[in-house]
């Protein structure tokens, strides 16, 4: 029997998507209206907020994209937000919109180099504990000094090319044929137990690097976007603010580096994978390989992407521009001297950060729908009716609590106003202030390590192409934070307690 149009387009309904993931997007969808009628948009707002975050946990199923996206335009349609709000949003972040952009894209103009050293430093380092170390450590180094996005930026692009070089020999392909990586059907019985393996190693390696990036960046005041929101409403410079920060974050960092050693000793909630040997054997051949077929160009063009390497950190460091634009300086270097210069060589750069740059807006409007019904207003009320020797560390855990469920920078930005607010308004004194910005900033950036949506680190990490290569979902990715999401909370929330 033919097909009608009608049935047509229900199976084109978010394409290749499960048919039960299809029936409970629609069912969001016709529920909603219904649910706000009902009971309002205080809670058909907060219910949205958990259709959203179910979006993002079936990343793997679906992209969040569409069906995000879907929810976002009813919002809008109901009346929820606006398309105003929308777009102040969005405009309030555009640092951050123009550093996915270019900074991603430059970040890939990288790639040889950052192969280069981290293939060699598999093939040196054979701990794991002392690997997993290394990438966490250096993570939180970097992102005390640059931003998390730019270094979530380089380890999945690290671990992306080590993925692929591992999946084209395995799939009997030669190091320098095109090749699928998403297609497993060129694997053998014997050797996808070692791919299963090599999945989990790599898991474990990206969790690490990810964490760090929030042990580094809850440090200074470059580290996070809304570290800088804060200093500058404080009145912070680059010192004082890693000064004023730091009788939390030094015990956080300490704590989050002893559970990295801890989980991969005891081999604890799915860590302590290690590398098969046949992937080492892989890797070792690979490099030797393109260390006796480098030409002199390709030898040259690996000293011109380390001179933008130490540009892009000097450059980054000193804070001479925006990110965004500090990105697209590294397009046009790392380009024009590695005489990349074809239009669609440039295009394939920018394929990893467009799609999650739009999800990045869809969830911006779910943050217009918080703001515009003030779904965090009765948490922000019952704080401030404590006294003050309780509200630093309840803000502290509140702020953690909200940024879980949706983004710590729109998190920050609403206590920390509230609070100059308050002692604009003379209802607090210039200490309790500053105790309170520092429980506001520790709070919007460690606990918020437990969920993928905590963090845009953590969401790009979620949502790239390297994620389902690797089968890293939202429950995998909760479930490796939890130990540090556990240790490095209690630790923040006992720093805040006995030393501010």
């Amino acid at each position: 029997m033919p097909k009608t149009i009608a049935s047509s387009i229900l199976d084109n309904f978010l394409g290749n998507a499960a048919q039960w993931y299809k029936l409970t997007i629609v069912l969001f969808l016709l529920m909603n209206p219904i649910l706000l009628v009902m009971f309002g948009p205080f809670i058909a707002g907060w219910l949205l907020v958990a259709e959203f975050i179910f979006c993002l946990a079936m990343a793997l199923k679906c992209y969040p994209l569409q069906p995000g996206g879907l929810l976002a335009l009813e919002a809008v349609v109901l009346g929820m937000t606006s398309p105003a709000t929308v777009i102040h949003e969005t405009e309030a972040n555009f640092a951050v919109i123009l550093l996915l952009i270019f900074m991603v894209a430059g970040i890939f103009f990288l790639k040889d180099l950052l192969l280069y050293i981290f293939t060699k430093l598999l093939i040196r380092i054979r701990s794991k504990i002392l690997l997993s170390l290394l990438f966490s450590f250096v993570a939180a180094v970097l992102s005390a000094f640059l931003d998390a996005l730019t270094v979530t930026a380089v380890i999945i692009t690290v671990a992306a090319g080590l993925y692929g070089v591992y999946h084209k020999v395995t799939s009997g392909k030669g190091f320098d044929e095109d090749h699928d990586h998403a297609d497993d059907s060129g694997i053998g019985d014997e050797t996808r137990t070692d791919l299963e393996q090599y999945r989990a190693f790599l898991r474990n390696l990206m969790m690490h690097g990810a964490v760090g990036t929030a042990l580094g960046g809850v440090c200074t005041l470059v580290g996070e976007p809304q570290n800088l929101l804060i200093g500058e409403i404080a009145g912070w410079e680059f010192g004082e603010f890693f000064v004023r920060m730091s009788p939390v974050s030094i015990p956080v960092l300490v704590v989050g580096l002893l559970t990295c050693i801890g989980v991969e000793k005891f081999r604890l909630f799915g860590y302590g994978e290690q590398m098969p040997e046949a992937a080492r054997r892989i890797l070792e051949q690979y490099d030797r390989l393109e260390d006796d077929k480098r030409t002199p160009n390709q030898n040259a063009a690996l000293v011109m992407q380390a001179l933008v390497v130490v540009f892009l950190v000097v450059a980054l460091a000193f804070h001479w521009a925006e990110v965004g634009l500090i990105g697209l300086a590294v397009i046009v270097l790392a380009t024009a001297f590695t005489g990349i210069i074809e239009e669609h060589r440039l295009g394939h750069a920018f394929s990893e950060a467009l799609p999650f740059t739009a999800l990045l807006v869809v969830f911006f409007a779910i943050v217009g729908v918080i703001h515009d019904q003030h779904l965090f207003q009765p948490v922000i009320d019952y704080v401030f009716t404590l006294d003050q020797d309780s509200q630093v560390p309840v803000f502290f855990m509140a702020n953690g609590v909200l940024s879980a469920i949706s983004d710590n920078v729109f998190v920050a930005t609403v206590y920390i106003n509230e609070v100059y607010a308050a002692l604009e308004a003379g209802d607090i004194s210039r200490q309790h202030f500053e105790d309170l910005t520092i429980a506001i900033n520790t709070g919007t950036n460690i606990p918020s390590v437990a969920t993928p949506n905590g963090q845009a680190a953590f969401l790009f990490l979620l949502t790239s192409a390297l994620a389902p290569l690797i089968r890293l979902s939202y429950g995998r990715m909760v479930i490796l934070a939890l130990p540090y999401t556990i240790t490095m909370t209690l630790a923040g929330l006992l720093a805040i307690i006995f030393f501010v």
